[in-house]
């Protein structure tokens, strides 16, 4: 298949996808990110069992019938980084590099944290357009980085899935090679003052991604396979989409096993350490975690037309209440999902096929993903 290819693929129309999702490596143009030379194992604790229901919007619900209507493929289960629950359906699988769509974006985000540290990039209050580049006027010019983080860059957006002609289908457009991922980015147009509305906008992260590129000189992949992918031991080749350039899907095109997700969550639950060795510094974590100004709250950050009841940090998305918890999450209910205070990191890979064909969380289920999740979470209060 072409690049043109992840247009033809009827996404959000409805179709099952769970089939595509496992093999997006063998149907579109990819790097690759060979394992880790020390591949990390977790140890395997007692095992637990998936909760047999959750609580969601007053009511009870079977959890085999979410995971079925879902199209759920895996949910793996850390428990002090132990291995309690590792759950495979459908096309899913311990070997399967699935689709990570905008989970991508908090791998993105902790490797400008490791740029900022390793002086690449001077601060994140610099102007992205220091690094980037742009057309005088658009979007990015004179925007900071920290803005761009957080989606307050204020650049005109829509993510409707359901549109046709919504920003999120031209960016995936650009796979098709009518136009580059840089060049999309050079010429999107300023809407809002940044700061003032978090508006969730795929077109930032690939700003991102371009700025890693021209700040460390080095392609995504060359610059994650040795900050992340080789001290994090990832225990299967990785792969990101790239366009007809070369240049990565940044917003949303990992593919990666189920235990390879979880490193990531696991990475940040332990405050940017792993073995002993700090990956991203303690500060950045913790700035990356938190909503940090009002229009970042929860219930504030907008996707399409409507606010979710979830904050916003540097490309983590920050559910509401006192545990201190944080996700990043994809459409079609992807979601590697952090709760700190239990201990717990959880992965959720997904193909619901009903997401995008609204904007509702009828057929999105993202909060309800949420709950079901913190049901598995609340769980080990009874262990």
């Amino acid at each position: 298949m072409t690049q043109s290819g992840i247009v033809e693929l009827g996404l959000f129309s409805g179709q099952p996808q769970f089939e595509n999702f496992a093999r997006f490596k063998q149907m579109l143009p990819v790097s690759c990110m060979a394992a880790s030379a020390a591949p990390h194992r977790f140890a395997v604790g007692t095992a637990v069992p998936l909760p047999t229901s959750y609580a969601f919007e007053g009511a009870v619900h079977p959890s085999d019938a979410f995971l079925a209507a879902t199209d759920t493929a895996a949910v793996l289960v850390l428990k002090d980084g132990k291995l309690v629950n590792e759950t495979y359906r459908l096309t899913g699988g311990p070997d399967v590099q699935w689709i990570s769509w905008s989970v991508a974006k908090s791998f993105v985000s902790a490797l400008v944290g490791i740029a900022v540290e390793e002086g690449h990039i001077g601060a994140i209050s610099d102007p992205i357009s220091a690094y980037i580049r742009i057309e005088p006027g658009s979007a990015y010019e004179n925007v900071s980085i920290k803005s761009v983080l957080q989606m307050s860059s204020g650049a005109r957006w829509n993510e409707d899935y359901s549109d046709p002609d919504s920003d999120v289908h031209r960016l995936g457009a650009a796979m098709s090679g009518a136009m580059s991922l840089d060049d999309f980015v050079a010429t999107m147009v300023p809407e809002a003052r940044p700061d003032t509305v978090c508006r969730y906008n795929s077109g930032d992260t690939q700003a991102l991604g371009a700025l890693l590129v021209r700040a460390t000189g080095r392609s995504l992949t060359d610059y994650m396979r040795e900050k992340l992918v080789e001290p994090l031991g990832f225990e299967g080749d990785a792969f990101w989409l790239i366009d007809g350039t070369g240049m990565e899907m940044a917003f949303a095109g990992l593919n990666m096993t189920a235990r390879d997700f979880a490193k990531l969550g696991e990475l940040y639950r332990n405050h940017g350490r792993w073995n002993g060795r700090q990956i991203v510094s303690e500060a950045w974590v913790r700035a990356s975690v938190r909503a940090d100004a009002p229009h970042l709250e929860p219930g504030r950050p907008i996707l399409a037309d409507h606010p979710l009841d979830l904050g916003y940090g540097y490309q983590w998305w920050l559910p509401g209440g006192d545990h201190g918890e944080f996700s990043a999450i994809g459409i079609y209910n992807q979601l590697v999902y952090v709760d700190p205070s239990r201990g717990v990191t959880i992965v959720k890979l997904s193909a619901n096929p009903a997401y995008g064909t609204t904007m509702d969380e009828r057929t999105n289920r993202e909060m309800e993903n949420i709950a079901f999740l913190r049901a598995i979470a609340a769980s080990f209060d009874r262990i």
